[in-house]
């Protein structure tokens, strides 16, 4: 697929974001053995916003963030957190990157046989020697800023999906991380806890200053809490912009994308979606 390229010569994937980028990709490509997951993946995420990566299911997102967060290294290109390269890093260096970051996963990643408090306070007494006092004290402040305070005492096991993710983003933040990380967050959730975790998400990035970078295909989600949005087909970045680019851009794929339509590039068989395509499935390249 070839990017749509514009009168200034620079293509959509190619454009420059505004402000200081606290994560960089710079041509990052991935394989599994001869599947191609990610190809020449270039774009900086802005410190201190909201951004959204999208794309539909088989088009590397997951894969993506796992690269991020060093689980996995690129076959081509580097990532860069705050200026380093982590590619190329050592388990010990890549350990204090790694500590700038929070994850908030699918399921919440709760521990079973931990009640919400234990949960949370989790990371406080596995990564610092603050007192159970301190630590009463955080984790208090981050459950009330999720709505959490008088469930503290419960297991994973006795609240509902939608408590496991709020107790899962607590858990992401108590230890003040630069940047969260959230995978498909609304996984499991119905459209109302949708919405309450959306509004929840806002409040907890603007009142901590942190940097947001949520993998999801949830449109009207990321509509309430993105600042910038990036597109993956068929394993490439289609383009990454401001919230209102996207919804301006007459691609064709972003424009089926985020109006959920049947009609245009984006298909059925997944598997088809993945690699290059053939020349004869190229999108048209505009003026």
């Amino acid at each position: 697929m070839r990017p749509v390229r514009h009168r200034s010569g620079e293509t959509d994937a190619q454009r420059p974001t505004p402000g200081d980028a606290v994560i960089s990709l710079r041509g990052v490509s991935k394989w599994f053995g001869s599947t191609t997951i990610l190809k020449d993946v270039t774009f900086d995420v802005p410190r201190g916003k909201t951004t959204a990566i999208l794309g539909p299911s088989g088009t590397g997102k997951s894969v993506l963030l796992k690269n991020i967060i060093g689980l996995l290294r690129p076959d081509e290109g580097e990532i860069l957190v705050d200026g380093e390269a982590i590619g190329p890093m050592s388990e010990r260096d890549l350990f204090r990157v790694r500590r700038k970051f929070g994850v908030l996963f699918q399921d919440g990643a709760l521990f079973g046989s931990m009640n919400l408090y234990e949960n949370i306070a989790f990371p406080l007494r596995e990564h610092t020697r603050k007192s159970e006092r301190e630590i009463r004290t955080i984790v208090h402040r981050q459950a009330e800023l999720v709505g959490l305070v008088d469930h503290l005492g419960k297991l994973p096991g006795e609240v509902s999906g939608g408590m496991k993710k709020r107790a899962g983003l607590a858990r992401a933040m108590v230890l003040d991380p630069e940047i969260v990380l959230f995978d498909e967050p609304d996984s499991g959730l119905d459209p109302v806890r949708v919405a309450h975790l959306d509004e929840l998400v806002v409040t907890a990035q603007r009142e901590t200053g942190a940097t947001f970078f949520i993998i999801t295909h949830n449109i009207p989600s990321v509509m309430r809490t993105a600042d910038y949005l990036g597109l993956l087909f068929r394993s490439r970045l289609v383009r990454f912009g401001s919230k209102e680019d996207m919804r301006a851009s007459d691609n064709p794929v972003i424009e089926q994308f985020l109006s959920g339509k049947a009609d245009g590039p984006i298909g059925m068989d997944e598997m088809a979606e993945r690699g290059d395509p053939l020349p004869s499935q190229e999108l048209p390249v505009t003026a």
